[in-house]
C-alpha cells in the first residue's frame, strides 16, 4: 500500500504567508515535502527494522511554493454524514485560513452534504467569509447542514464542481464521505481537471485508520462521562440499582472504553471488538447478578455496535449504505429485566442514551484546538496542489494520508492491547464473558 501523496502539478507560485526557511531564526518555518513522520514507532529491543517496514508519512503544513494562485481560487466546503462536535470549528478554520492567510475571496459552503451538489435539490451555495464564520465555533451542528448519501453519484458531483468553477474542495466527513471524495478525485483526474480534493476525516467513534484521534471524540467522552456519572448516582441510590448507558461506537468501542477510564464508575463495558454471552455461568447476566449480590448496584456501558450477534442480523441500511444496527441498549434493558424477574430478584434499572445530545454539542476546548489545526493544515495542502488526501494526527504530528489508505479499513480496539487491559483493570469485569 502506497502512502505517496498525489499532486496536481509542480507548485511554482510564492506563498504570500511569508514564513522562514531558516532553522534557528525564531521565525515560524515552512514545511518541505522532504519532512516526514514515522508511522511505526514501536520496536523490540535489539530489533532491526527493515526500510520497507517503516512507513514515512508526509508532514502537513504550509509550503513555500503554491500550485494555485489565490486570486483564482474558488474553494468549496461540504459537511456530510451525521453530526459531530467540531464541524463548525473546522469550517471556521478553513475559511479564516483561506481568507486571512492566502487572500482567497471566493469560498462557497455547499449545503446538506453531497446533495447540495446534485441538481434536483437546487440548494444554493452559501458565500463564506470571516464575518460569517466568526462565532460559529460556539454552536453545535454545522451551519452548512448535513445529510447522508449522494456520494456515489460521482459524475454528477464532478459536473457540479465544474459548473461552479470550484477548484479546491474540502470534504468534512467520515469514511463514506471520503470514499465519495476519492471517487470524485479519480473522476477529476480522468477528465484532466485541476481540482484539489482534501478531506478532514470526521467520525465521533474515533475509528479512522492510522490517525491518533478524530475530532469530536474528546467532547463525546466528556459528555458520555456525565451520563455514566448520572447512571451511577441513580444505581447507587436504589435497591439493586442498575445504570445502563449506551454510547456511540458502531464498529469500535473507543468512546465506551475511554468513558469508563474517565469516570471509574462502570462495572461492565461492552464493545464490538469483544464478544460476550448473555446467558450461562460466564455470561453477562450471571456476572451482573453476582455484582448486585456483592455491592447492591452496577453500571454498564455499552457501545451501540456491541452484541449485534445476539439480536440477529439486520437487513436495513441507511442512505449511506451502512447497515442499520439493532438497538442493543433497549435489548439489554429488556433482557436484564426478564432475567431478574424470572429469578424473583427486584431491581431498579435506569437506561440512558445520550447519543444525539452528544452529537449535537459544541466542541470542548481541546477538540476546538484540534479542529482549528486540522482546518489550517487542510488549506495548506490544497493550496500547494496536493489532492486525494486527508489530514490526520499521527504520533502527535499533522500529516497527509492518502484517501485510499484511510478508507481501506477501520481502526478498532485490540482486545490484547493496553487500552482494553486498562479498562478491565478499571471495571474489574471478567477477562471474558463467553461460555466456551
Amino acid at each position: 500500500m502506497s502512502f505517496e501523496i498525489a499532486t496536481l502539478g509542480t507548485p511554482k507560485i510564492p506563498s504570500p504567508i511569508g514564513l522562514s526557511t531558516v532553522v534557528g531564526d525564531s521565525i515560524a518555518n515552512y514545511v518541505s515535502d522532504e519532512e516526514g513522520v514515522l508511522h511505526r514507532i514501536e520496536v523490540r529491543k535489539g530489533e532491526q527494522v527493515a526500510a520497507d517496514e517503516t512507513v514515512v508519512l508526509e508532514k502537513a503544513g504550509p509550503r513555500e511554493r503554491l500550485y494555485f494562485d489565490p486570486k483564482h481560487v474558488h474553494a468549496g466546503i461540504v459537511t456530510c454524514g451525521g453530526l459531530c462536535p467540531g464541524l463548525n470549528d473546522v469550517i471556521r478554520s478553513i475559511v479564516r485560513c483561506l481568507w486571512l492567510r492566502y487572500g482567497v475571496r471566493r469560498i462557497s459552503g455547499i449545503q446538506f452534504g453531497y446533495r447540495g451538489l446534485l441538481p434536483e435539490y437546487q440548494y444554493p451555495v452559501i458565500p463564506l467569509d470571516p464575518e460569517v464564520v466568526d462565532d460559529i465555533h460556539k454552536l453545535g451542528g454545522t451551519i452548512l447542514g448535513s445529510s447522508r448519501g449522494g456520494g456515489e453519484r460521482t459524475e454528477e458531483l464532478v459536473d457540479a464542481l465544474e459548473q461552479l468553477n470550484i477548484n479546491v474542495l474540502f470534504t468534512i466527513g467520515g469514511d463514506g464521505t471520503q470514499r465519495g471524495a476519492l471517487r470524485m478525485a479519480k473522476e477529476i483526474e480522468r477528465r484532466g481537471l485541476k481540482i484539489a480534493v482534501v478531506g478532514v476525516p470526521k467520525t465521533i467513534d474515533n475509528d479512522i485508520m492510522y490517525i491518533d484521534k478524530s475530532f469530536g471524540f474528546e467532547t463525546a467522552v466528556a459528555l458520555a462521562a456525565q451520563a455514566v456519572s448520572a447512571a451511577h448516582t441513580e444505581a447507587h441510590s436504589a435497591i439493586n440499582g442498575i445504570g445502563l448507558v449506551k454510547v456511540m461506537g458502531r464498529e469500535s468501542g473507543f468512546i465506551a472504553a475511554h468513558t469508563a477510564l474517565a469516570v471509574h464508575e462502570a462495572n461492565f463495558v461492552l464493545i464490538p471488538e469483544v464478544p460476550f454471552d448473555l446467558e450461562g455461568e460466564n455470561g453477562l447476566l450471571a456476572h451482573l447478578e453476582r455484582r448486585l449480590a456483592r455491592r447492591n448496584h452496577a453500571v454498564i456501558i455499552v457501545a451501540e455496535g456491541a452484541g449485534q450477534d445476539l439480536m440477529g442480523p439486520s437487513e436495513e441500511r441507511d442512505e449511506s449504505g451502512n447497515v442499520k444496527l439493532r438497538d442493543v441498549g433497549a435489548f439489554l434493558k429488556d433482557r436484564i429485566k426478564e432475567h431478574f424477574s424470572r429469578r424473583g430478584i427486584p431491581i431498579n434499572l435506569r437506561y440512558i442514551d445520550p447519543s444525539y445530545m452528544i452529537r449535537s454539542a459544541p466542541a470542548c476546548a481541546s477538540d476546538s484546538v484540534y479542529c482549528s489545526r486540522l482546518g489550517t493544515n487542510a488549506v495548506h495542502a490544497a493550496m500547494a496542489g496536493k489532492t486525494r488526501l486527508v489530514i490526520g494526527l499521527v504520533n502527535n504530528h499533522f500529516v497527509h494520508l492518502p484517501m485510499e489508505v484511510v478508507v481501506s479499513q477501520r481502526k478498532r480496539i485490540d482486545p490484547e492491547g493496553s487500552l482494553w487491559r486498562d479498562v478491565l483493570e478499571a471495571t474489574q469485569q471478567p477477562l471474558r464473558m463467553k461460555n466456551d
